[in-house]
């Protein structure tokens, strides 16, 4: 199985600390090493950085690691391939447009036989199970709303819509449009929301600790969501099964 890390910002945070930590499961601490990505939104446009290469091993991680860009929201993977061979075009997130806003998807799971029907405008460059899954979410929300309707809509149409590709397997994932982070788990998804005031963090993958209250403002607030828990010393709270979550400036939005 890959892993999964997001935040969403109340403010434009780097993700240094966490990414670091995450980047270690890309082939040193987990056997997650068939490739990785992470994206990052600056208003409507984004970076995006995706390689084949394990993360623990890739120069582009690395560079990354010591070049910090903030944002508001941020979503990163590192893959275990299951479906589709390992190659760039098969690593996550994936991008798409819609209604003038940039999409960002990232999977965790394994969907069995799953080839929906897709529309011209949504198709797969890749051949994994998770292109089509995300595919299928943009071309469904895009016949569902004329225009770009607001989060809590949003999140409306894809409570309808994840049943119907959660029933051909596990569909952990992560999904932001910019605006919010959309956040779904079928068997293991972690959160939690880092505000003032702030306190250390250690790495569960790295010997490295962070006070927070020494690098942030009283305003800035941060939700991260990730596979397995990525810190020892923060509390963590563990989504229930076929939960999704939205987040929006740093803190869940009522269900």
């Amino acid at each position: 199985m890959c892993q999964l890390l997001g935040l969403n910002c109340a403010t434009p945070t780097d993700a240094t600390f966490s990414f670091t930590g995450f980047c270690q499961r890309g082939g040193k601490t987990d056997h997650h090493a068939d490739g990785w990505g992470i994206a990052f939104f600056e208003g409507k446009g984004l970076r995006l950085f995706v390689d084949h290469q394990s993360a623990a091993d890739s120069p582009m991680a690395a560079f990354l690691q010591g070049y910090p860009l903030k944002s508001r929201n941020i979503i990163a993977h590192v893959r275990k391939a299951t479906i589709g061979e390992v190659s760039l075009e098969n690593a996550h997130p994936f991008v798409r447009e819609l209604w003038g806003r940039q999409w960002v998807f990232a999977h965790n799971g394994d969907l069995k036989d799953y080839f929906p029907p897709l529309h011209s405008h949504f198709r797969p460059v890749g051949t994994t199970d998770s292109e089509r899954a995300f595919c299928w979410l943009m071309q469904e929300l895009h016949k569902s709303h004329a225009a770009l309707p607001d989060v809590a809509e949003l999140t409306l149409t894809l409570r309808e819509l994840v049943p119907q590709v959660r029933r051909f397997g596990t569909f952990n994932f992560l999904l932001s449009n910019g605006e919010a982070l959309w956040a779904h788990c079928s068997t293991k998804l972690h959160w939690l929301v880092r505000q003032h005031p702030f306190a250390p963090a250690t790495l569960m993958d790295q010997d490295w600790t962070v006070n927070f209250a020494d690098l942030n403002q009283p305003g800035d607030r941060a939700a991260v969501v990730v596979t397995t828990p990525l810190t020892r010393n923060e509390q963590w709270t563990a989504f229930e099964p076929n939960e999704l979550k939205v987040f929006v400036d740093g803190l869940p939005l009522a269900a």
